[in-house]
């Protein structure tokens, strides 16, 4: 089984103490194999900012977690400074979290492929680029038809509420489409501070089997949305001839992170 612990959205200049420490204290308890960190790490991804993050998630590793998958969000690019989102967008990001923007990480269970759809042009709508769907296309028709496939971006592809329709990521219909025929199991993403696990054929008629779109909350941050508190997921992942994915989301209550709900997905 390989363990899964998904944060997201965490703003860091906007992240609460205490939730901090809760969710340090959550993975000195409970561990994981892999952390992804799917993006909008930073308020405005300034230098201090992304320090913080990083000694975060440093402090995650000596707590039990063994390996880790950043990506980039919007907010990870300066929105003030044009001269510097525009000329040198990453800097800083690429200071503290390394030079691959789309990380991938594989196991005899899983593949994971991270895909950066964030772009300075762009205020905060992603977009999968045509490259992109080819790439991801020739991955997953290379990979073992029983490991768990994963794709990790950090605009949502589906959409619980009407309101976040707009928020949906460019180009996505005939990304899934394509990855769909190729076996893809999983999206996973963060960006509307709204946690859910969706099936997609729903809103995307016609794809060739089913694929999961698991959404995560903001984890630190005060920005919460609504009545949704500040929360986490945590997958377990099973592979081989009946794949299966346990999605728990763990949601902030008083001082501490408690199991608030599970999804048990089957392929």
């Amino acid at each position: 089984m390989t363990t899964i612990v998904q944060i997201s959205d965490t703003h860091f200049g906007t992240e609460q103490p205490g939730v901090v420490q809760a969710m340090e204290d959550h993975v000195k308890e409970h561990g994981a194999d892999l952390l992804i960190f799917s993006g909008d790490i930073t308020q405005r991804a300034r230098v201090s900012q992304f320090a913080a993050a990083q000694a975060f998630v440093q402090r995650l590793h000596g707590h039990g977690i063994a390996e880790t998958l950043v990506i980039p969000g919007n907010h990870d690019i300066p929105l003030y400074n044009v001269f510097a989102r525009f000329l040198m967008p990453y800097r800083n990001y690429r200071r503290h979290f390394g030079e691959d923007l789309e990380p991938t990480f594989e196991n005899d269970e899983v593949l994971i492929i991270g895909l950066n759809t964030t772009h300075p042009r762009r205020h905060k709508d992603g977009l999968v680029t045509d490259e992109q769907v080819q790439v991801v296309t020739q991955r997953l028709r290379q990979t073992s038809p029983n490991k768990l496939r994963i794709v990790v971006a950090h605009q949502p592809f589906g959409a619980m509420v009407l309101s976040d329709l707009s928020n949906l990521q460019h180009n996505a219909d005939d990304a899934l489409h394509r990855w769909a025929d190729e076996g893809l199991d999983l999206v996973m993403g963060g960006h509307i501070h709204l946690p859910y696990v969706l099936p997609l054929s729903r809103q995307y008629p016609g794809l060739s089997r089913e694929i999961w779109m698991v959404q995560a909350g903001t984890t630190l941050s005060s920005r919460v949305r609504g009545t949704s508190p500040n929360s986490f997921n945590r997958l377990k992942l099973r592979s081989g001839t009946g794949k299966t994915a346990c999605v728990e989301r763990w949601d902030l209550l008083d001082d501490c992170f408690v199991l608030g709900s599970h999804f048990n997905l089957h392929w």
